[in-house]
């Protein structure tokens, strides 16, 4: 249930703020919106408030502007409410607005939690345990939060990494795990899980785990001026790191196999939930920027490939023809359904 609502709620805010920006703009230069969709069809409630018509659709994985004048194929009537009325200029804000909105929310989101929370690092000395997966390895054996873990087969471990280099190579095998619960030292006995952990070629290596997540101590809040500049500098190493990656899965350094669809967010959704608030915002700007950038690459039917027509039309002095236009969508269409057909195949293969 938790996992659903984090999903739920983080997909929802996501695509509100995208399609947001994009009706904000439309009504700014006077295009007309005849429906603001959140969710697809079938609606669970429907309205019109002026010229709009507000649409809550029950599958919450995506939503849309539907603007006067702007599908090829409708035909044009020369209306200054409509899309293809507008200058080039005007087109190209509408379309850009959706990605700045989420690239705008992610920056909101850091520096919030940068003020109000600081930032989570973790005890360089020790290893204190945070939240224990329930039904996992550690939990059976007795492991609670802020237990210390002091030691693995006798080896005595003073950092997570050093403890986690201790487990992985253990692989559904016996491990003795010696922790500190309040005044008394707990040795006992457990058989480690094993999980497997992609690696960037797309292979898969197994690994052991115990389930649990280290405890991180929340550092000293930002003040507002270091916090909206830390707020800033973050997006744009997540902006950058994106942008790597993206370029890495074309050229190939990445395998496809990385892609995560719905079901990989509404995991990584849950867990964060469970975590805790600051993770489950982290989370959503890191979601939001990774939407952002992801709008913008030229690919037709994406915010990117609209604005590559723009540029061709502001080049050419007119608009692309209508069929040229619905044959960059069909392609673009085709595009976009074999990724979705990939990341949901990857997402099976990470479910099953």
């Amino acid at each position: 249930m938790l996992t659903a609502v984090a999903f739920i709620f983080v997909l929802g805010v996501l695509i509100f703020i995208h399609e947001l920006g994009h009706f904000l703009m439309a009504k700014k230069v006077g295009i007309r919106v005849d429906k603001f969709s959140l969710g697809f069809p079938p609606n669970i409630l429907s309205k019109k408030v002026g010229e709009t018509t507000y649409c809550l659709g029950l599958i919450p994985l995506g939503g849309y502007v539907k603007m006067a004048g702007e599908n090829p194929d409708e035909e044009l009537t020369g209306d200054e409410g409509e899309f293809m009325s507008k200058t080039v200029r005007q087109r190209a804000a509408v379309v850009i607005a959706g990605p700045f909105m989420n690239y705008v929310l992610a920056v909101f989101l850091l520096i919030v939690l940068f003020f109000f929370r600081g930032h989570p690092v973790s005890d360089p000395d020790r290893v204190l345990v945070g939240t224990v997966t329930e039904e996992g390895p550690a939990e059976a054996a007795g492991l609670l939060a802020d237990d210390r873990i002091i030691a693995v087969d006798g080896e005595a471990v003073n950092d997570m990494e050093t403890l986690r280099e201790f487990i992985s190579i253990k692989v559904s095998e016996p491990i003795m795990l010696t922790w500190v619960h309040e005044s008394d030292t707990i040795t006992r006995e457990i058989v480690t899980e094993p999980t497997e952990v992609m690696q960037m070629d797309g292979s898969t290596d197994t690994v052991g785990i115990i389930g649990f997540y280290e405890k991180n101590w929340i550092a000293d809040r930002y003040d507002m001026l270091s916090a909206v500049k830390q707020g800033f500098t973050t997006t744009h190493f997540w902006v950058y790191e994106t942008g790597k990656v993206v370029v890495s899965l074309v050229t190939g350094k990445f395998s496809m196999k990385m892609i995560g669809g719905p079901v990989f967010i509404a995991k990584a959704s849950g867990e964060a939930a469970r975590k805790g608030i600051y993770y489950l915002f982290s989370l959503m700007a890191l979601l939001s920027i990774n939407l952002a950038v992801l709008n913008v690459l030229p690919i037709p039917i994406l915010d990117g490939g609209h604005l590559v027509f723009l540029a061709f039309e502001k080049i050419k002095g007119s608009p692309l023809s209508i069929k040229t236009r619905a044959i960059a969508q069909q392609v673009g269409l085709l595009l976009l359904l074999l990724v979705i057909v990939m990341v949901t195949y990857n997402d099976i293969l990470r479910l099953f």
